[in-house]
C-alpha cells in the first residue's frame, strides 16, 4: 500500500473483503528504511496481528539475484552458533519496527487482554516477520505468538532455525508451486551445519492433478519433498507474486512511495478527531485511537496525539 489514508481507515480495496472487522491500532513507516508495518487486532480470531510489508524494489528480479550471495555473518544475541543474516536481522531490530511493534502489542494487549499475537509478512516482510515473532516470543511467551509467513527466504544457519523452533513452535510458513524466494539464500545440503536452513514447518502450495492441496511438511524445515523438491531450473519469480489466490504485487514498484504527506496527516487528523467527538469504539466503550508513527528525516508530520514526528 502507498496511500496511507487507505490504509489507516481500513478502506482499501482488499480491506473489506476476507478480512471484515480488522480494527487498525498503529501504522508504521520507517521511510528512511523502505520499511511498513501495522498493528490491530482482529475481534474474529481474537488475537493482535502485525503484517509486516514485503519486498519494495525496484526491480524483484533483482532483489533476489542479489539474495544467492548472502552469507549468514552475524551471531544472534544469546544463541550459541546461531547465525543470522546481518540485513533481515538488522532490518527488523536497528530501525523504527522493532520499538513501534513492541509497543503498539504492548498497548493492545492492555486494552484487550492477554490475547494471541499473529505476526505475518510476505517475502522480505516474511523474513523480518521471523525476527519479531522470536522476539514477541521471548517477550510475550512462545504459546502466545503465531507465525505464518508467505514465500519468505531463509534467514539463519541450522542452529537458528532449531532455537526458533523452540522459541516459536507455533511457526507456519506458507510456499507456493515453484516461487523462488523460498530457495534463498541456498540450501547445501551436503554442508547441513554451515549453511541456511529453514525453520519449520512448511506448508506447500501446489497442484496435484490440476487440484490446489496444501502439503504439510515435515519438522525438519527442509523437507525434500516439498518445495525443496522443485528443481532449479524450474524455480520461478512469478510464483512468487501470487499466495493463496491473492495477488501479493505492490501496488506501485517504482519506489518506496511511503510519505506521509501534508494532506494524508489532516486527514488522519481529521479521522482521529471524528471519533474522540464521536465515541466510536468497539462495543466495549473504548476510544480506539490509531497511532500513526513516522521516521524520515524530510517528512513533516501534523499534529502530535495521532502521530510520532519524524526524527
Amino acid at each position: 500500500m502507498t496511500d496511507l489514508t487507505e490504509l489507516y481507515t481500513w478502506t482499501c480495496s482488499k480491506c473489506n473483503d476476507l478480512i471484515q472487522g480488522f480494527k487498525m491500532r498503529c501504522l508504521i513507516v520507517d521511510v528512511q528504511n523502505c520499511l511498513q508495518a501495522f498493528v490491530g487486532v482482529d475481534h474474529n480470531l481474537n488475537a493482535i496481528i502485525v503484517s509486516i510489508r514485503g519486498t519494495q524494489e525496484n526491480s524483484v528480479q533483482n532483489w533476489i539475484k542479489d539474495m544467492l550471495w548472502k552469507q549468514f555473518d552475524l551471531n544472534y544475541p544469546d544463541m550459541p552458533d546461531a547465525k543470522v543474516h546481518t540485513g533481515f536481522y538488522s532490518s527488523y531490530n536497528n530501525t523504527l519496527l522493532r520499538p513501534a511493534i513492541a509497543n503498539a502489542v504492548h498497548k493492545a494487549r492492555k486494552l484487550y487482554g492477554d490475547i494471541s499475537i499473529i505476526v505475518t509478512g510476505h517475502s522480505m516482510g516474511g523474513a523480518l516477520a521471523s525476527f519479531c515473532a522470536l522476539d514477541l516470543a521471548i517477550t510475550h511467551g512462545g504459546n502466545n505468538v503465531y507465525l505464518m509467513t508467505f514465500g519468505q527466504p531463509r534467514v539463519g544457519n541450522t542452529a537458528f532455525a532449531s532455537y526458533f523452533a523452540k522459541y516459536v513452535p507455533n511457526t507456519i510458513r506458507v510456499t507456493h508451486e515453484h516461487d523462488i524466494v523460498p530457495h534463498l539464500p541456498p540450501y547445501f545440503f551436503i554442508f547441513p551445519d554451515q549453511t541456511y536452513h529453514h525453520f519449520p514447518t512448511e506448508v506447500w502450495e501446489h497442484k496435484v492433478d490440476g487440484s490446489t492441496v496444501y502439503e504439510v511438511c515435515d519438522g525438519s524445515g527442509e523437507d525434500p519433498d516439498c518445495s525443496r523438491s522443485v528443481l532449479v531450473l524450474f524455480w520461478s519469480a512469478s510464483d512468487h507474486l501470487t499466495y493463496l489466490g491473492v495477488d501479493m504485487e505492490a501496488d506501485d514498484w517504482s519506489t518506496c512511495r511511503i510519505v506521509l504527506g501534508r494532506s494524508a496527516a489532516e486527514t488522519l487528523l481529521l479521522q482521529h478527531a471524528r471519533q474522540l467527538a464521536g465515541g466510536d469504539d468497539e462495543g466495549g466503550g473504548v476510544n480506539v485511537v490509531v497511532v500513526v508513527v513516522v521516521r524520515d528525516h524530510g517528512v513533516q508530520v501534523v499534529g502530535s496525539e495521532i502521530a510520532v514526528a519524524a526524527r
